[in-house]
């Protein structure tokens, strides 16, 4: 068993998978559109590489505003999470990324990539770390009842 994380952009979808004992996540792609509004190839691409993984759980990034509204971004991710489940058959979880193309980019100058080279990354990085939150909350959460 395997998931898989998704930072869904207007151009672009980052693209990650969890180790199969679903401690760390790890960066796999990042698929580019040619129009945000055409996803029948994103979809079967995100349907091939869960298929490669054997995926049973995907994770999606959900783009809340900083005072905890939600705007377009995140109407756009529930239709295109709605597609998602149809297309796959695997249950998509939303999973809060606020902050995480921040951090992103934080890794990114840490680790000295160049600015013209960070959009490139940033989605897949951010996908990496929407899945980890998942992974370690899912982790802390197993814990914290296994003490009760």
């Amino acid at each position: 068993m395997r998931i898989m994380g998704l930072d869904f952009g207007s151009k672009t979808v980052g693209v990650a998978v969890s180790d199969a004992l679903l401690m760390t996540a790890q960066g796999v792609e990042t698929i580019w559109r040619k129009s945000p509004g055409k996803l029948r190839q994103t979809l079967a691409r995100i349907e091939a590489l869960a298929g490669e993984y054997e995926v049973d759980k995907i994770v999606l990034g959900f783009p809340k505003n900083m005072n905890n509204t939600e705007g377009e971004r995140c109407q756009k991710t529930l239709e295109f999470k709605e597609l998602l489940e149809k297309r796959c058959q695997i249950p998509v979880i939303l999973q809060d990324e606020r902050l995480t193309t921040a951090a992103a980019t934080r890794t990114m100058i840490e680790s000295g990539v160049r600015r013209e080279n960070r959009k490139e990354h940033s989605d897949l990085i951010a996908a990496v770390l929407i899945l980890q939150n998942y992974l370690d909350l899912t982790a802390f959460q197993k814990e914290n009842h296994s003490e009760e």
